[in-house]
């Protein structure tokens, strides 16, 4: 059987810090060594996406590079008896797109401890409308139930409303029948976001601000947090007695002012989410999970859908943060 030659969006450091990309035609003998071979059909855009993009060494180490940290396909072979010839499976996380060839290439090549299967609920196309940032979010409200969280203890604040992750987890919290408010810096979206769930919404800069006050009034009876930097400590700050907040992003800083005293005096917990590193299992589960009792209708409301020649455009939105909602990368051309 001859070589398959296939399209990818690859970034070039042309000069010292000074990248440039472009959709070109690769063999598959230039993909690493894998399992799996998978013939992508979807991917989705991601921040992190947008920096490894960029040509930022913090995602990216060297170039040449496809980025691409979500892919949803079929599989075109297999050396590992978990998958065969066209089994219909997902790659999110681990090093795909960060290091490894990710899914702005028709074709990728990975370990297979990297591959679930597409659950029965789901179609390709609606687990890359979910992605890494829909993932995220179900991990987000996971882990909030799991502390505590419940429906009749008040409402529940998801800042950075108007992104992936966030869009997804007014999503999921209104459908399981919370209270939620989003927090935003686009008065434009707030009718968009109460179509998506959201009771109601606020400016972002209510939060965004930094406050001397070590606590805050109560108010939030859990969050989900995109933002970091003084938006997490003002959330910390006015989380209700025994409250947490979920936090899995870092757009306004990766740094925050902090004080005990709400943990202390409160018992408020500040929980960690990580969707790249964790056990397979673990993510099967979740995708399971988002393809049965969790899965969102509507989808198409929240998603615009490109092509290879759209990329880069749509890349540089999501690193100017004029995105709203998600990008779906189709790469049946």
């Amino acid at each position: 059987m001859s070589e398959q030659v296939f399209k990818a969006l690859v970034v070039s450091e042309v000069a010292d810090k000074e990248f440039s990309s472009e959709v070109v035609e690769r063999n598959q003998s230039e993909l690493p060594a894998g399992e799996v071979l998978i013939r992508v059909e979807y991917s989705s855009l991601n921040y992190k996406d947008a920096l490894s993009a960029s040509g930022s060494k913090a995602v990216t180490r060297e170039y040449p590079h496809t980025p691409g940290i979500d892919a949803a396909g079929r599989v075109e072979s297999s050396s590992s008896s978990e998958f065969s010839a066209g089994d219909e499976v997902i790659v999110i996380g681990y090093d795909l797109g960060m290091n490894t060839p990710g899914g702005f290439g028709q074709y990728i090549q990975v370990p297979a401890n990297w591959v679930v299967a597409c659950p029965e609920g789901l179609i390709l196309r609606d687990s890359m409308v979910l992605g890494t940032a829909g993932f995220t979010a179900a991990l987000c409200v996971e882990k909030l139930l799991a502390n505590g969280l419940a429906v009749e203890d008040g409402e529940v604040l998801v800042t950075g409303a108007t992104g992936g992750v966030g869009i997804i987890a007014v999503a999921l919290l209104a459908k399981l029948g919370f209270d939620v408010v989003a927090s935003t810096g686009k008065a434009e979206a707030a009718v968009f976001l109460q179509e998506m769930g959201a009771k109601s919404v606020i400016d972002r800069n209510e939060l965004a601000e930094a406050n001397t006050r070590p606590m805050l009034k109560e108010r939030w009876a859990g969050a989900v947090d995109v933002v970091g930097g003084d938006t997490l400590f003002n959330v910390v700050k006015s989380l209700k007695y025994g409250a947490s907040v979920a936090a899995c992003g870092l757009v306004q800083s990766p740094m925050f002012q902090a004080s005990v005293l709400p943990f202390i005096l409160r018992g408020v917990n500040l929980l960690g989410v990580d969707s790249v590193e964790l056990p397979l299992e673990t993510k099967a589960r979740v995708w399971n999970q988002l393809g049965g009792e969790w899965k969102l209708h509507g989808l198409d409301a929240i998603v615009s859908e490109i092509g290879m020649e759209d990329l880069q455009s749509s890349l540089d939105q999501v690193l100017k943060g004029q995105a709203q909602g998600r990008f779906l990368l189709n790469l049946n051309v």
